[in-house]
């Protein structure tokens, strides 16, 4: 039997083949550097219907070596305003986070990460926050109060985010 890391290293290489094959709508992923298959670069573009429409952010996925037991961390390299994203651009969403119960009691075990999420489960979560994002448990304290108090203020940072998007193409 092969170590973890080839496990995730084949599981990781079957995905990219398949995302080549299929591309799915509203985003595309590749290697940042074809040496190593965990570390991925990705595009998310702004979904129609929602403040982002238009953008196109970039964003970087890291995967453990202990991949598919334990999840990536993504981080967006693209300038981003959102409740659900730290200022830094690490993403914090429930899929990202360490499998097994959580420990503050705010999520269950089935909302954490699980082996069978895929590049593209991920990625569709994310998309899905853009569309609606969760400011229960916010990454982004000032985002999220501002997505609730004064989404005029918040409409225009997310606006500036998708120009300097669109500039940086």
């Amino acid at each position: 039997m092969g170590s973890s890391s080839d496990t995730g290293a084949l599981l990781l290489q079957r995905q990219l083949q398949e995302l080549n094959r299929h591309p799915i709508e509203g985003f595309s992923a590749g290697l940042v550097d074809d040496s190593d298959i965990f570390k991925w670069e990705v595009m998310i573009i702004g979904p129609p219907d929602t403040l982002y429409e238009g953008g196109f952010f970039k964003a970087h996925l890291i995967f453990p070596r202990e991949y598919p037991h334990r999840p990536p961390k993504m981080t967006f390299i693209s300038e981003i305003w959102h409740p659900n994203v730290h200022h830094n651009g690490d993403v914090c969403i429930s899929i990202l986070h360490e499998p097994g119960e959580d420990k503050y009691g705010y999520e269950k075990a089935s909302e954490r990460w699980l082996p069978v999420h895929t590049v593209e489960t991920i990625l569709l979560s994310v998309i899905s926050i853009l569309s609606d994002p969760n400011d229960e448990s916010p990454a982004n304290i000032d985002a999220a109060k501002e997505w609730r108090e004064n989404r005029d203020a918040f409409r225009k940072k997310v606006q500036r985010c998708v120009r300097k998007s669109q500039e940086a193409e």
